[in-house]
């Protein structure tokens, strides 16, 4: 795809970036086949592709309009279009880049801005969110249901493990999965703990960037990052192994660190250094799994459905492992026939964009559940949430199941 940048973004790191990925793009349209929103709207500026146009435009100097933003809004960010394209056009990266011009020179309407400001300063905050999901579990039965959707009930605690080990490893705790779903970070570490490796958590790192990010909140999002840099930097000078990721989610964000601090002198090599440590559950656990099937058995749940998040298998690009990890332990693990299809969650997508968002969860819970499991695994908190919102099956992180095989 030829391009001719307009001046405003012509020699600038995004425009540099946006030129050369444009410039991969060969117009096949594979990527559509496996857009959840073209499939359900049918419009091709609801695709990979369109969307690929209408960015080419604004760096060409056309106007931007409402339109284009709401096509923008609309991508899940899925990026199951760059698993299926063949010339490697990474749209992750550009649709940001889109997304940043449109915010810049579109104003939003009024109702859109107070929604989006709330949710960049309320989520990814914890002082602010752990005590209001606090008083949402416990007037949970009270509450309507779109909002009881959004408040998974209480977990029963798990403790976490006391023992010291030689090994050790960072965990990033999240900023709402400690107070939604906290027995996922303490059934990793009690995992690791029976794999002789110590989790450790730094107090002072918070929300991965992922949420600031999205909503178009771009320097508040490297904010988040470079304390995120600075909080876990003593651990890492202290040889920690790796810094392990149990939502895929923030996995995928903190992979790409190094790419967002690329142009910060101060941070551009802690940045690469974080990348190069950061790892999925599901690519440690593997390596494992000798020892693993040796501290485990056979439970009551012997049949689940995985559904495995986009961000896991599309941004991280890290597919078959948590099936196969869990076949070796004996557990059956069924795949739905779309697995590659995102199930609608998409961090804040289902506040801003709910009917499509739920329209994506049916279809995806139809298909699960066709598998007929004990029990619906997953690897990120959203997609378990917002899964779990709409059946009656048990849905839960997929470490959840290992740590309750854990031998007594």
């Amino acid at each position: 795809m030829q391009t001719n940048l307009a001046d405003f973004i012509r020699n600038t790191p995004d425009g540099d970036e946006a030129d050369a990925i444009l410039r991969n793009c060969v117009h096949c349209g594979f990527c559509t086949a496996t857009c959840p929103t073209y499939q359900i709207l049918g419009d091709e500026l609801d695709g990979p592709r369109g969307r690929i146009y209408l960015i080419k435009q604004m760096v060409e100097g056309a106007a931007v309009t409402r339109s284009t933003q709401v096509h923008l809004d609309r991508c899940l960010t899925c990026r199951n279009c760059e698993t299926t394209c063949p010339s490697g056009v990474q749209y992750g990266r550009l649709v940001e880049i889109g997304r940043k011009i449109t915010e810049e020179k579109v104003t939003r309407p009024f109702s859109q801005r107070m929604v989006r400001r709330l949710l960049a300063s309320f989520v990814p905050n914890s002082a602010l969110f752990t005590p209001a999901m606090r008083i949402g579990q416990h007037i949970r039965p009270l509450l309507p249901k779109k909002l009881r959707d959004k408040v998974p009930a209480r977990q029963r605690p798990l403790e976490w493990p006391t023992a010291k080990h030689p090994r050790k490893m960072l965990m990033l705790a999240g900023c709402v999965q400690p107070s939604m779903m906290p027995n996922v970070n303490v059934a990793t570490a009690r995992v690791l703990d029976a794999l002789s490796v110590e989790t450790l958590i730094a107090p002072e790192a918070g929300c991965c960037g992922a949420i600031r990010l999205h909503l178009g909140y771009n320097d508040e999002a490297l904010d988040d990052v470079r304390a995120n840099i600075d909080a876990w930097w003593p651990y890492i000078e202290q040889g920690v192994e790796a810094i392990v990721m149990n939502a895929s989610g923030c996995g995928a964000t903190v992979k790409e660190y190094a790419h967002l601090l690329r142009n910060d002198p101060a941070y551009a090599e802690k940045a690469r250094r974080v990348t190069e440590l950061t790892r999925d559950l599901a690519e440690i656990l593997p390596e494992f799994e000798e020892a693993l099937v040796a501290v485990t058995r056979r439970r009551a749940i012997h049949t689940v459905a995985f559904h495995p998040p986009c961000t896991l298998q599309h941004g991280q690009q890290v597919r078959g492992k948590v099936e196969h990890l869990l076949a070796a332990l004996g557990v059956e693990v069924r795949l739905p026939a779309d697995n590659h299809l995102c199930c609608g969650s998409a961090g804040t997508y289902s506040l801003t964009q709910p009917k499509l968002s739920y329209a994506l969860r049916d279809q995806k819970l139809e298909r699960l559940q066709a598998q007929e499991p004990q029990v619906i695994v997953s690897a990120n908190v959203g997609c378990i949430a917002h899964l779990q919102s709409g059946t009656s099956t048990p849905v839960a992180h997929w470490i959840e199941l290992v740590e309750h095989m854990l031998a007594a």
